[in-house]
């Protein structure tokens, strides 16, 4: 089989970095070049000795390598991707891990990112893609946003019970908590004055930028407005995310009938794994996976439950996420990239 092409953006980052890691023991694919911006010259083990294998140094992105490219990964700041993706060519695939394509209305970029969207008339060729949600889709499209870390311990447990009407939809109260990696490689400027390593912090509690994705997925799957509460936590640990959703049953609805839910939706799911009611879960049980952990745990409220969801933040909340996509996409086995 004839491997593809593939050209890493923004390649020394937190995610950058993974999505290499993970590619070099990709079958079926040839990482041919690495771009940058700031690290131009360097070799990628400058930034991870634990890459072993030889790749080329990083280079500046110029538009005529696309000429030579299948898949084009992005892992770069906010409005970056865009511009990149007005030069692809038709055979060119682009998987985003920034939120440049995530939100579907240019208005909610502004509202929330700061800046206007460069690349007005490229959103109706990408899709938002939680590949166990919009695997059948995503073939349809040229370019294949990847949800946020948060979003994607948020949705996975939320869309199948919002869909089958088994929880409110009015009041959810969501709290994450996620390892300092998620703030990226700039983490210890950007909180020069907290104490990572010994310290919780929460953030974002008025509103935090991967609300409105959250917002925006919801809302698909339910009849009206999806009502929620979200407070994202950095934890004094490097990777993992580990969320708490609380939410009030409908009438007549049982944590049994929640988990039945999830383990039914997700009964063919390689990466999304329920497990038997009151599980306590840690993050420390899918550090360095592609998975997501679910538990439904009973409340003294025996109309409350708290759903608890567990995932590595650089994988599954990123570069393994990403992997997936392009599994799905190519027809390659699901685990290829993500033994």
């Amino acid at each position: 089989m004839k491997k593809l092409n593939i050209l890493i953006y923004g390649a020394t980052g937190y995610i950058g970095s993974q999505l290499v890691k993970l590619l070099v023991n990709h079958r079926y694919v040839r990482i041919k070049y690495l771009c940058g911006n700031n690290s131009v010259g360097k070799r990628i083990t400058s930034f991870d000795k634990s890459i072993k294998k030889q790749l080329p140094k990083i280079i500046k992105f110029k538009k005529d390598l696309l000429n030579e490219i299948d898949v084009v990964f992005t892992s770069l700041p906010n409005g970056k991707a865009q511009k990149l993706s007005k030069y692809l060519k038709k055979n060119n695939l682009l998987i985003d891990l920034s939120a440049d394509f995530r939100l579907q209305k240019t208005k909610d970029y502004l509202k929330w990112y700061k800046k206007k969207h460069s690349a007005k008339k490229l959103i109706n060729k990408s899709i938002y893609a939680l590949p166990e949600i919009k695997k059948k889709k995503l073939k349809n499209y040229q370019i294949v946003s990847c949800p946020g870390c948060y979003p994607t311990s948020i949705l996975l447990p939320l869309i199948p019970l919002i869909k089958k009407n088994l929880i409110n939809n009015k009041n959810i109260t969501i709290d994450s908590k996620s390892g300092y990696s998620g703030a990226g490689k700039n983490v210890h400027k950007k909180y020069k004055n907290k104490n990572l390593y010994e310290s919780l912090s929460a953030y974002g509690v008025f509103g935090h930028r991967h609300t409105p994705e959250i917002q925006q997925e919801l809302n698909k799957f339910s009849k009206s407005k999806t009502k929620f509460t979200f407070t994202p936590h950095l934890s004094p640990m490097f990777r993992g995310i580990l969320t708490n959703i609380y939410v009030d049953l409908k009438k007549n609805k049982s944590i049994n009938n929640i988990s039945l839910c999830l383990k039914k939706f997700y009964k063919d799911s390689t990466f999304v794994n329920i497990q038997k009611n009151n599980t306590y879960l840690s993050t420390n049980s899918v550090i360095n996976t592609n998975a997501c952990k679910i538990s439904v745990c009973r409340t003294n409220d025996n109309n409350k439950v708290v759903i608890l969801s567990a995932i590595d933040n650089l994988i599954k909340g990123g570069a393994g996420q990403a992997v997936q996509n392009l599994n799905l996409i190519y027809n390659y086995p699901i685990k290829e990239g993500l033994r």
